[in-house]
């Protein structure tokens, strides 16, 4: 088993929470060093094992992420618990190294001109960066995951369309450089059900057992049921941000991921038995409201509750777990 199958084994449903990072990128509020802890634990303890927890990026450009360092050492000390932090260069790449976080995120644009505005740099540099992370971490003592996430893979805002075969180029590209998994962004929310699908076929028949995520937002209202594909094709590995916070401050029209608590929610409905407590990670919605007054916190099951005939029954076969042990 590699180590990728040893964090999301191929039989195992992995919901990763990612307000910490992708959550506070476009924000005016976020919250101190202590409401992250705090809101890490009130998850923690809701069932969530698996967190995107800041970027190493500049602190006088984004104070947001200053205490990055801090937030991973939260996560190291919940027994079963994995942090993704995101990098853009090299030394981002050695300071994740040294912060002893489990994952290494790196960003590639499945397009030119978002790849441009995004980083200043075109998706072949994107794809060095990979490459150089993985050469970083195999010479050092720590030895996280590193993983790919391609931006705009279903659509840009900028250049339009996106044809398949360029992402399945990119992907192809990021596993020859050394990733150990790969993401599908839809950053703007083009997709609908059907595309993801396709997309999502296609790129299992590369990645084959190694890990393919899928980072959704809700643009255009598709996002849980763009979920609800990616998971009838086998994707084992989603993320979503609690209240839908989130988006991307270099792709025009960008909004929120898809709402955490929605997304458990649908996956217990298709049978899933996710780990988590729905009503105790409602509650933690109350943190950042704390943290971060005035934010806009979005979602249907936090305002409608859940119906009389939870919890669902189990219908996932055994092959096909989806339990998080504690």
């Amino acid at each position: 088993m590699t180590a990728a199958e040893t964090v999301f084994p191929p039989d195992t449903l992995a919901l990763r929470e990612v307000g910490l990072r992708d959550g506070l990128q476009m924000v005016e509020r976020f919250p101190t060093t202590d409401g992250k802890r705090r809101w890490l634990a009130a998850e923690y303890a809701a069932g969530v094992r698996h967190f995107e927890v800041g970027s190493f990026l500049p602190a006088g450009r984004y104070p947001q992420f200053a205490d990055v360092r801090e937030v991973i050492d939260t996560v190291g000390a919940l027994p079963g618990a994995h942090g993704m932090a995101l990098v853009l260069n090299e030394k981002g790449a050695l300071a994740a190294l040294e912060s002893g976080v489990g994952e290494v995120g790196c960003v590639v644009s499945a397009t030119e001109e978002h790849s441009q505005r995004n980083a200043r740099r075109s998706r072949q540099d994107a794809v060095d960066v990979i490459e150089q992370v993985c050469r970083l971490r195999d010479a050092s003592d720590h030895k996280p995951l590193v993983s790919a996430g391609i931006a705009m893979a279903f659509g840009c805002s900028i250049a339009g369309k996106v044809a398949e075969g360029d992402v399945l180029s990119l992907i192809e590209n990021c596993l020859e450089a050394g990733a150990d998994i790969v993401s599908l962004g839809d950053t703007v929310g083009y997709a609908g059900p059907d595309q993801i699908a396709g997309l999502v076929r296609a790129a299992r028949n590369l990645t084959d057992a190694r890990p393919l995520g899928v980072h959704l937002h809700d643009t255009r209202g598709l996002g849980l049921a763009n979920a609800s594909a990616a998971l009838d094709e086998g994707v084992r590995l989603l993320d979503g941000a609690l209240g839908g916070l989130g988006g991307c401050p270099f792709a025009p029209r960008a909004t929120g991921n898809i709402v955490f608590e929605d997304l458990v929610y649908l996956c217990e409905s298709k049978g899933f038995d996710t780990g988590i407590d729905i009503d105790q990670l409602v509650a933690v919605r109350a943190i950042i409201a704390e943290e971060m007054p005035g934010e806009d916190l979005i979602g249907a099951i936090a305002q409608a509750g859940l119906p009389l005939a939870y919890p669902f029954p189990r219908t996932v076969s055994a092959g096909q777990s989806s339990h998080i042990a504690s």
